[in-house]
């Protein structure tokens, strides 16, 4: 029987803690974060009993370092395996985890808390280079609205909400960006530098995502005020969909609403 994934130890023993993330990010060997250097025979894991767990020394630059240097955990005086505990609850909490609720199972202050929260969700953030989509991808274009724009009343409407733009691959990642308004001078700049022009995008029958069969491989649409949602294409049987976004919205909207206590 499969042992629930907290018990692991490196999410209950220093030690344990950082040969674990020593294996995520050095898999051939430590490198020094000082000079690039990785040669094994120019590091050396320093020993002894006041040495620092972790320690290593290059010979290189005569530099001393850690697994933590240049990651979220440096300049932290927090376990490294209590960070594990937050990663991992932070990522498998589907509605999210509020700083609070961090600060109640550490038992730390409000403010280690939030700096431990923001740091593991700046670290979330996309780094991926180039665009999404290619050749025979799909990508499903939608906005949303969520809270208040600052210096807005409060009426009908979205007018006075913060406007998100998603762009969800299928099967693979998603890139959000808050933008000024919902017309296509907002919106289209940032689909074009982003997603591929050999890309198959998919959006509602919102008039910003008119024609853009002319900026990418194809485009089509479902009609929300028909009440459609999805159909398959009669000629290729693609489901033409995008459900996939609306899908991330309502899990995005969950965390960000379900989090503040």
């Amino acid at each position: 029987m499969a042992r629930p994934i907290l018990e692991a130890i490196h999410f209950h023993n220093e030690e344990s803690a950082f040969a674990h993330v020593e294996s995520v990010l050095w898999p051939e060997g430590p490198n020094c974060p000082h000079c690039g250097n990785a040669d094994a025979n120019r590091i050396t894991k320093m020993q002894g009993e006041t040495t620092r767990l972790g320690l290593y020394n290059c010979k290189e630059c005569r530099q001393p370092f850690t697994v933590r240097m240049g990651t979220v955990f440096e300049s932290s005086h927090l376990p490294l395996h209590l960070w594990l505990q937050i990663i991992h609850l932070m990522c498998a909490s589907k509605k999210g985890i509020s700083t609070r609720q961090i600060q109640r199972m550490l038992v730390c202050s409000m403010k280690t808390a939030w700096f431990l929260g923001h740091r593991i969700r700046e670290a979330l953030g996309t780094r991926e280079p180039g665009k999404m989509g290619g050749e025979g991808s799909i990508v499903e274009i939608d906005e949303t609205f969520i809270g208040k724009k600052e210096g807005f009343e409060k009426r009908r409407g979205a007018a006075h909400k913060n406007v998100i733009l998603s762009l969800v691959q299928r099967g693979g990642s998603v890139r959000s960006f808050h933008v000024e308004s919902t017309k296509k001078s907002d919106v289209l700049p940032i689909i074009k530098a982003h997603v591929a022009k050999e890309t198959h995008v998919m959006t509602d029958e919102a008039t910003q995502y008119a024609k853009l069969e002319n900026e990418f491989a194809d485009h089509d649409v479902v009609d929300h005020s028909r009440k459609e949602y999805a159909y398959a294409d009669r000629k290729t049987g693609t489901i033409i969909t995008i459900n996939s976004a609306e899908s991330y919205y309502a899990v995005f909207k969950r965390s960000m609403f379900g989090t503040y206590q």
